[in-house]
């Protein structure tokens, strides 16, 4: 097993879209949300171990939620949870992984990836990964994996590459969540692959390119962090690191100006989960498109959610597109594709006196 190779996941989302199954203390990475027995932050950790040392594998979560992963991930040492005091998007996130693990290897190759998505025909994934990091250990380039595309999907990010015959592909464009119309065109077009938030890069490379277009932030880090890494006085660093340090994502702050970006393509199943849709088009239904988690009597109802506890019976009559969840103390009953719905409901309720006791 290659030595050199790291795996950062990034565990510090709240899961807006997936409240009120999702709440402020226990986000949808730290839940079994496919019925597996296993966490979706188990399962992407355990995707990893065939590919990188336990001991090289990193997790970034935010300071509320540390005490969830060492238990979750037992076998973490708690050097190897990274936690965040403030949500400052994915750039922070993986400047701090990366400035950790160059101080321990400047050879290293990173694996950076949600711990939140769905992967399935795991060996293809990881023979993908394996030349991808082998792409990525000449510390030249930044490398995303791009998923071949199955239909013309709104919800995802695009990425369009230069056909080459080339493993990783020069990169072209970048493009968030198409309208339909446009989604369509670029499945047509062949060039187009879904854009999987996964990263593989050398350790100098990423480095380098938040030197160049991240200035501001790899000053900081150079500056206040790196000299107090794996010292005592690393915690206050990081507060003071993320207190300066503006709110961006990787893609935003790095991949869409980079020259050296590439894209290497797989073409396993995946997902990322992102909405009460997606778990919808990859769970079990029944003979009229239901999934059904629950202790249910369903009538006249189709393309539906119905989630329980087994303890309480849940009735439903004539619906068709909705989630139907009895979560803890939430009962929602609300059109299940209507992602932005999810936001104002959360939002909406951080207005009442007792907000905490739902979110």
């Amino acid at each position: 097993m290659n030595r050199n190779l790291y795996v950062v996941l990034m565990a510090g989302g709240v899961g807006v879209r997936f409240w009120p199954y999702s709440r402020n203390s226990k986000p949808k990475q730290f839940l079994d949300v496919l019925g597996t027995g296993k966490t979706l932050l188990q399962s992407t950790f355990e995707r990893f171990l065939p590919i990188c040392p336990q001991e090289n594998i990193f997790v970034v979560t935010h300071e509320e939620h540390a005490a969830l992963v060492r238990q979750q991930l037992p076998g973490l040492g708690d050097d190897q949870v990274l936690t965040e005091p403030m949500r400052k998007n994915t750039a922070c996130c993986i400047a701090y992984a990366s400035y950790k693990i160059a101080k321990r290897n400047s050879e290293a190759v990173i694996m950076v990836t949600p711990s939140d998505h769905l992967i399935l025909k795991e060996q293809e994934f990881q023979d993908v990964i394996r030349k991808a990091a082998d792409q990525a250990r000449v510390q030249d380039k930044l490398i995303t994996l791009g998923i071949t595309p199955t239909r013309p999907e709104t919800g995802y990010g695009y990425i369009q590459y230069h056909t080459e015959k080339a493993f990783a592909k020069k990169v072209k464009t970048f493009t968030e969540k198409p309208e339909l119309s446009l989604a369509k065109k670029f499945i047509e077009s062949g060039d187009f692959v879904w854009n999987s938030g996964i990263f593989i890069w050398g350790v100098q490379a990423i480095l380098e390119a938040f030197h160049e277009h991240l200035p501001e932030m790899s000053e900081v880090f150079d500056e206040g962090v790196k000299p107090r890494l794996d010292t005592p006085g690393e915690k206050d660093a990081i507060l003071s690191a993320y207190s300066q340090c503006k709110s961006i994502s990787i893609d935003y702050g790095v991949m869409e100006k980079a020259t050296n970006v590439y894209v290497c393509l797989g073409n396993f199943t995946w997902s990322d989960l992102g909405s009460w849709g997606s778990i919808h088009d990859i769970s079990p239904k029944d003979e009229n498109n239901n999934v059904i988690s629950a202790n249910a009597q369903v009538y006249d109802t189709r393309n539906c959610i119905v989630k329980g506890s087994p303890d309480k019976l849940i009735v439903v009559q004539g619906l068709n597109g909705y989630l139907v969840g009895e979560f803890g103390n939430v009962v929602i009953v609300c059109e299940k594709d209507k992602e932005e719905q999810f936001r104002r409901f959360v939002n909406d309720l951080k207005a009442r006196p007792n907000a905490n006791d739902y979110l």
